[in-house]
């Protein structure tokens, strides 16, 4: 949703912190080589949105920031301009925040600035059944709970409770839940920097043939 319908709140005014966000937004962008127009499509916001954002006319949400950074293949503190400490290897789970994001639960389990990110990932049933990725680098998933419906190329596999897979993200994929009470996931990819790093969705019809369990 266009930051620009939100309430005041979270989408206020431009404050003292703008100027120094806003060329970041900017400069992250072009980074990314993306036009205004495409990373506002992307992002779903309109291009005059995204442009007060970038001349720091107006202050972005956090699920907006959230959205450019994933968007631009780095982080929000990067684009806040915070100062990295250094990376504790310690990542304690009690600490770690549930992140709702397009229908599932993010929880981060790995240090941040690495070339690896870890994640623990609940997929609720039926949440982004149809979608389809494509880009670059590796990924690895383990399933803790629940059963995957996990679609590589022309073939689905079905992971329960203690499966893993390892798969270069160019072949398209697609996660599903496999039962009525989602699937959790412990999930590392590779963060590319690069242009075509932003994740490629597309919809997809679900595949025919089925592999059983590895």
């Amino acid at each position: 949703m266009d930051d620009a319908t939100a309430t005041p709140d979270a989408a206020a005014a431009a404050g003292p912190d703008a100027p120094a966000l806003a060329p970041r937004l900017r400069d992250r962008r072009r980074a990314s080589g993306l036009t205004l127009e495409a990373a506002a499509h992307r992002a779903d916001l309109s291009a005059a949105h995204l442009s007060r954002l970038e001349s720091g006319l107006r202050q972005p949400s956090l699920p907006v920031l959230l959205g450019l950074a994933r968007l631009y293949s780095t982080t929000v503190a990067d684009l806040l301009g915070e100062t990295a400490a250094e990376p504790d290897p310690i990542v304690r789970g009690a600490s770690m925040a549930a992140v709702p994001a397009g229908g599932w639960t993010y929880r981060r389990a790995g240090g941040t600035g690495r070339a690896m990110q870890a994640l623990r990932v609940h997929v609720p049933s039926r949440a982004q059944g149809g979608l389809v990725r494509v880009h670059p680098g590796e990924e690895w998933l383990y399933v803790t709970a629940g059963v995957l419906e996990l679609s590589l190329g022309d073939r689905t596999h079905t992971l329960a409770a203690g499966d893993s897979a390892h798969f270069d993200s160019l072949v398209p994929h697609r996660l599903a839940a496999g039962g009525p009470d989602g699937v959790d996931l412990l999930f590392v990819h590779t963060l590319m920097q690069s242009e075509t790093s932003a994740l490629c969705v597309v919809p997809r019809e679900p595949a025919d043939t089925r592999g059983g369990r590895s």
